[in-house]
């Protein structure tokens, strides 16, 4: 078996054959027009919500990074059972497909709880958290509450429409979840327009009309997967009366696996947060506008994450499911390359998007948009680094090595950067965009540890059997 693992090693190619590649964009090019989508609806709502000024668009965007919390909870749920779902799909075994559904479902609905706890009784102690020492952090707040109240009403119908979704690409499925996204993103754009500013005789309700047209969207949403599960009936839907139909022990396995990827994902999310309120602090409204609509620009290049981590998971995770561990070496390899070079394509993309701010955010502040165009200009440098270390996330997690992301990428973050931000933000008076500089730095050393970690080839199991 070594020889047989050492001339492989010695023989296989660095890039895949065209049709390998070409087999791979159609499932990564519908799960990036997906994102990019859903990145344009939060772009016109923050085009949208920018006309009302600095303040509003602060409100707006820092309740944002509370949804932003819940939205990654749900998300990483869904992941954890995605890492078992393509390998099952592999396997054909539907049973267990239904059971990680189930997983997925009870897990996510149990979030709602907390995110009903920050958004409706505790929405402005919570947020004050986000605006330690901004000048102008009572005002923000005034919108900020405005705003969450309302998007609580999202949180169901988000979840079950995320399961569903994710589901569905996990079995290499992804047109039927864009044809969605494009209705709900026509759905959401029509409601700002009317409900923001009171055209055609609808109420001006401002931020009140965002929250109010992202809610009708997301329900509209949900309509539409329930109605997919219903008429198409996909392998891993279950009767409602079988909701609690658990398999004790395969819960238990996927929650041993996804109790790894939970906490790498909570930890990042955590620093992003903590280290967003220590952006804030920097200044006062024209910082947080400037900082979160470098954000919403930078999303329409951060599709390239979740079109190779899908892309990458589908094909190893099916690969792995049918126990063929020679090949998956093989595609490994084959898919760290072509990340690397679509990295080096999203930069370039990066920095075109910079050309589109004065358009999107002429209104703010002079001071914001110079913040936001730094920001951008910064991430599209970061963008082949950044794709790498996607790819390598998702082979480890296509064979269920949760674990790398845990004891790397998380220790990383947890020991050094958090306390570098904390350092900078008490003995330094450098803008945000510096400080960002520094932080992300960092990743260069996580994509050597990853790499390291990779050749040990903990991820090469076959979890169906």
């Amino acid at each position: 078996m070594l020889i047989n693992k050492t001339n492989l090693n010695n023989n296989v190619r660095l890039f895949a054959p065209a049709h390998f590649y070409r087999s791979a964009l159609t499932i990564a090019v519908p799960i990036m027009l997906q994102q990019l989508i859903q990145s344009m609806v939060s772009l016109i709502d923050n085009f949208m919500v920018s006309g009302l000024g600095d303040i509003s668009m602060s409100g707006v965007n820092v309740a944002g990074q509370v949804l932003f919390v819940f939205m990654i909870f749900v998300n990483t749920i869904c992941m954890s059972g995605g890492i078992f779902m393509t390998q099952f799909y592999g396997a054909k075994n539907v049973e267990r497909m239904k059971q990680v559904f189930r997983f997925k479902l009870v897990m996510g609905l149990a979030a709602i709880v907390p995110y009903f706890l920050v958004c409706i009784l505790f929405p402005r102690p919570v947020l004050s958290l986000m605006l330690i020492g901004n000048t102008q952090a009572d005002l923000i707040l005034d919108e900020s509450v405005k705003y969450i109240r309302i998007m609580f009403f999202m949180g169901i119908p988000m979840t079950v429409s995320m399961c569903i979704a994710s589901s569905l690409r996990d079995m290499g499925q992804v047109k039927l979840p864009l044809i969605v996204t494009v209705v709900a993103t026509l759905t959401n754009t029509a409601f700002n327009w009317l409900l923001i500013y009171g055209n055609m005789g609808f109420p001006r309700l401002e931020v009140r009309g965002a929250a109010i047209a992202t809610v009708i969207a997301r329900s509209v949403e949900f309509i539409i997967f329930i109605v997919i599960y219903i008429r198409n009936k996909p392998e891993f839907a279950f009767r409602l009366l079988d909701f609690f139909k658990i398999d004790g022990k395969l819960f238990r396995e996927i929650l041993k696996k996804g109790a790894f990827v939970l906490f790498c994902e909570m930890v990042w999310v955590m620093s992003e947060t903590v280290t967003t309120a220590i952006y804030n602090g920097r200044g006062g409204a024209d910082v947080v506008s400037g900082m979160a609509s470098s954000f919403a620009i930078a999303n329409l290049f951060f599709v390239a994450f979740g079109g190779i981590y899908n892309t990458t998971g589908v094909i190893m995770g099916k690969t792995l499911g049918q126990g063929k561990l020679d090949q998956a070496r093989q595609e490994k390899t084959w898919l760290l390359s072509g990340a690397a070079v679509f990295g080096l394509f999203m930069m370039l993309f990066g920095f075109a998007t910079t050309f589109i701010i004065p358009l999107v955010f002429g209104r703010l502040s002079q001071s914001a948009i110079a913040i936001c165009r730094n920001m951008v200009i910064l991430m599209s440098f970061f963008m082949p680094i950044w794709v790498y270390m996607n790819s390598q996330q998702a082979v480890a997690r296509a064979g269920g090595d949760t674990a790398m992301g845990a004891y790397t990428d998380a220790m990383i973050t947890i020991f050094v950067m958090i306390p570098m931000v904390f350092l900078l933000g008490i003995f330094t008076q450098i803008g945000p965009v510096m400080m960002y500089l520094y932080v992300k730095l960092l990743d260069f050393i996580k994509v050597v540890v990853f790499h390291i970690w990779l050749k040990k080839e903990r991820w090469l199991k076959n979890l169906a059997k």
